[in-house]
C-alpha cells in the first residue's frame, strides 16, 4: 500500500518542503537556484556570488562643514591668544631687525631708518667690534652647549635608572632630593654659587684641605683647554703656535676658538647641570616605567646581563624621550641668560658672554634694538638647524630591503 500524505501530515512539514522526492541537481526541472542567486554554488569558471556594495558611513557634507565651524569656534580663543602674544611679536621683532631703531620712536610710522640686512651683515661679514663680540658669544655658547647637554642628559639618565630600582628603599625621598634644585629659583641658586665659588668660598676651602689652591673662579678668563695644554708643556698660552694665531674666523683667531671655555664659564656649566638634571630625570623615569616588564623578564630569562639590557632594550625604548630631552636641553642652553646676568654679565673678558645676553645688552644698554633683534633671529635659525640635525641623527633606522636577484 503506497504511503499517502494526508492533509494533517503535510501541514506539519516545513514551509517550502515538497512531499515528493527531490530531483537530482542538474536534471530537468531540478534545482531552481541559479549561479548568481544567494546560496547557489559557484559555477566552474563563473564569477561566483557578488557581495552587496557597502554604503560608506560618512556624514553629509553639510554636517562636516558644521563640525569644522564648531571646531574653529572652540579653538579660536587659543588661536587669538597665540597670534596676539606669539606670532605678532615675532613679526614685529623681525621688522625691527631690519631697522636702525633706538627704541624712542614708533618703528611702524617711518620714523626709524630702514637698513634692510645691514644689521645681519654687520654681525656676520663685516670686520669690527660687533662681529668680534658676536663671534665671542658664539664661541662661549658652543662650549656651554657641548658640555652642559651631554652632562645633564647622562646624569639625568643615571639618576632615573637609580630611582627606578624596585628594591631601592626611600625612592620617593631620593626623587624629591634630586628634583629639588630644579624647582628652586635660578637667581637664588646663582647667588648661592657666587658665595661658594668666590676666592675664599667653601669650594676653595675644601680644595685647600687636600693641598690644592683653587682659582678665583669668577675672575679667571683663561681657557681650560689652553691652560691644561700649557700645564703639560704642549702649548705656550702666552705664545700660541703660528698656525693657530695667524688664521682667524669671524674676527677670532683659531687659538681663541680652540682655547676651551673659561674657568668662569665652567662654574656656570656646573650650575646648569646641577639645576636641570632633576627635571630630565623625571622625564626619563616616566619613560622607564612605561617599558613593559614582560620584556625585561623575558630578556632576563634569556641570560641578558645589565649592560646588554641597557644597550639593546632600555636605550632603544628611550629613543623618542632621548630626542625630547636633547632638544629641550639644546634650546635651553642656547637661550641661557639669567645665570649669565647674575654671575658675570660677560665678565671676565667677555668669556661668559652669550648671544642671548648680547642681544639684551645691545638692545637695552646700547639702544640698538635693530641689531639686538638681528642677534635673536640668528640664534633662532641656529637652534632650528641644530634641532633638525638632532632629529636626523636620532631617527629610526629600519633594515634596508635586500635587492632582488
Amino acid at each position: 500500500m503506497p504511503f499517502r500524505t494526508t492533509h494533517r501530515t503535510a501541514r506539519h512539514l516545513p514551509r517550502g518542503a515538497s512531499s515528493g522526492p527531490r530531483p537530482a541537481p542538474g536534471a530537468a526541472g531540478g534545482d531552481p537556484r541559479t549561479a548568481g542567486s544567494p546560496g547557489a554554488p559557484d559555477a566552474p569558471g563563473g564569477s561566483g556570488p557578488k557581495a552587496a556594495p557597502r554604503t560608506p558611513n560618512t556624514p553629509p557634507a553639510g554636517r562636516r562643514r558644521g563640525e569644522g565651524a564648531w571646531g574653529w569656534l572652540f579653538v579660536s580663543p587659543m588661536v587669538l591668544i597665540l597670534g596676539l602674544f606669539l606670532v605678532l611679536p615675532i613679526l614685529m621683532a623681525l621688522w625691527v631687525s631690519l631697522l636702525d631703531w633706538d627704541g624712542q620712536s614708533n618703528p611702524f610710522t617711518g620714523q626709524a631708518k630702514f637698513v634692510g640686512l645691514d644689521n645681519y651683515r654687520t654681525l656676520l661679514t663685516e670686520d669690527g667690534l660687533d662681529r668680534t663680540l658676536f663671534a665671542t658669544s658664539l664661541r662661549n655658547n658652543v662650549y656651554y652647549v657641548a658640555l652642559t647637554v651631554p652632562l645633564q642628559t647622562g646624569l639625568a639618565l643615571v639618576l632615573a635608572l637609580i630611582v627606578n630600582q624596585r628594591l631601592l628603599r626611600a625612592r620617593g625621598a631620593l626623587r624629591t632630593t634630586f628634583f629639588f634644585p630644579s624647582v628652586t629659583s635660578s637667581i637664588a641658586v646663582s647667588t648661592v654659587f657666587l658665595f661658594l665659588f668666590q676666592g675664599s668660598g667653601a669650594v676653595n676651602t675644601l680644595l685647600s684641605w687636600i693641598g690644592v689652591k683653587g682659582p678665583n673662579w669668577f675672575a679667571d678668563s683663561r681657557g681650560v683647554l689652553s691652560t691644561l695644554l700649557g700645564g703639560l708643556g704642549i702649548v705656550d698660552p702666552d705664545h700660541p703656535p703660528g698656525v693657530l694665531a695667524d688664521h682667524s674666523f669671524m674676527g677670532l683667531s683659531w687659538y681663541e676658538w680652540l682655547s676651551g671655555p673659561s674657568v668662569a664659564m665652567c662654574t656656570i656649566i656646573l650650575l646648569a647641570v646641577w639645576t636641570t638634571s632633576g627635571t630630565f630625570m623625571l622625564i626619563f623615569l616616566a619613560a622607564l616605567q612605561d617599558i613593559p616588564r614582560e620584556l625585561e623578564e623575558a630578556a632576563a630569562i634569556e641570560g641578558v646581563n645589565r649592560r646588554q639590557m641597557l644597550r639593546h632594550i632600555t636605550l632603544p625604548a628611550l629613543r623618542p624621550v632621548l630626542f625630547l630631552v636633547l632638544t629641550l636641553g639644546t634650546i635651553a642652553t642656547w637661550q641661557v641668560f639669567d645665570q649669565v646676568y647674575v654671575m658675570g654679565q660677560g665678565a671676565p673678558g667677555n668669556t661668559t658672554l652669550t648671544p642671548a645676553f648680547l642681544s639684551y645688552s645691545t638692545a637695552f644698554d646700547d639702544a640698538d634694538f635693530g641689531q639686538g633683534a638681528a642677534i635673536a633671529f640668528i640664534l633662532l635659525v641656529l637652534i632650528l638647524l641644530i634641532t633638525a640635525l638632532q632629529r636626523w641623527a636620532l631617527r629610526e633606522r629600519g633594515p634596508r630591503p635586500g635587492r632582488n636577484r
